[in-house]
């Protein structure tokens, strides 16, 4: 039994060796693999459909100077929900949940998308720092509240999927825990916190889906300002 709630997010080690990168790679391997037949099967076509959807939606706010970054988001949409979704199996690990991971996703990414800017349009990237028609007295305060608005990013979205994430999990463990102890004791309304823990469930895999999409659509916009 753990000690505390929070002992569910902390990394999982074996011999000493930390199990983050096995859990970063295992996802890749589950993935159903495209054949040369002419017919899929009903996995890889469902697989297929979704991609090109959600590379449909994705590309619908992007100049086609940016469908070149179609590849990427489309790969890390499909990443961070399997990371998501594999979190919530019994005796698994969420990746996710580490903030220093999300940062990892999130920084490069954002710094690619404001050095795309800088090199395509510099002036209107430094633009952005300075809204037009400023009072004078106003400049250097906006200038940093831009800044700070503009570094201050990458950190929103991690911290975004790594609380959505947490907070999840530990509403999930709360109630699970409520219902052992209750069913001795009144049966009744265990079975009221069991459903409602199944209910909880459902809306969490919703989350892992939901998070993930939410995070490669802010990179997206990210993206379109500078382009």
């Amino acid at each position: 039994m753990a000690l505390s709630f929070f002992d569910q997010f902390l990394s999982p080690v074996l011999y000493g060796i930390s199990l983050t990168a096995l859990a970063l790679t295992l996802p890749w391997v589950l993935f159903p693999t495209p054949t040369s037949r002419w017919l899929n099967n009903r996995l890889l076509s469902l697989q297929s459909w979704f991609i090109s959807r959600f590379t449909q939606q994705l590309l619908l706010p992007l100049n086609p100077a940016g469908h070149k970054w179609a590849l990427i988001f489309c790969s890390l949409m499909v990443f961070l929900i399997s990371l998501n979704s594999l979190g919530l199996l019994p005796y698994t690990f969420t990746p996710t949940t580490q903030l220093a991971l999300n940062m990892g996703f999130a920084v490069p990414f954002w710094l690619a998308t404001v050095l795309t800017g800088l090199r395509n349009q510099p002036n209107v990237a430094i633009a952005h720092i300075l809204p037009e028609a400023t009072p004078g007295p106003l400049v250097p305060v906006l200038i940093m509240i831009e800044t700070a608005s503009l570094f201050i990013r990458p950190l929103a979205l991690g911290v975004r999927l790594t609380a959505n994430l947490t907070a999840g999990h530990l509403l999930i463990q709360l109630i699970s825990t409520a219902t052992f102890v209750l069913t001795p004791l009144m049966p009744g309304v265990a079975l009221l916190t069991m459903i409602l823990l199944f209910l909880l469930s459902l809306l969490e895999v919703a989350v892992a889906m939901i998070q993930a999409y939410v995070f490669v659509l802010l990179l997206s916009l990210y993206l379109q300002e500078n382009l």
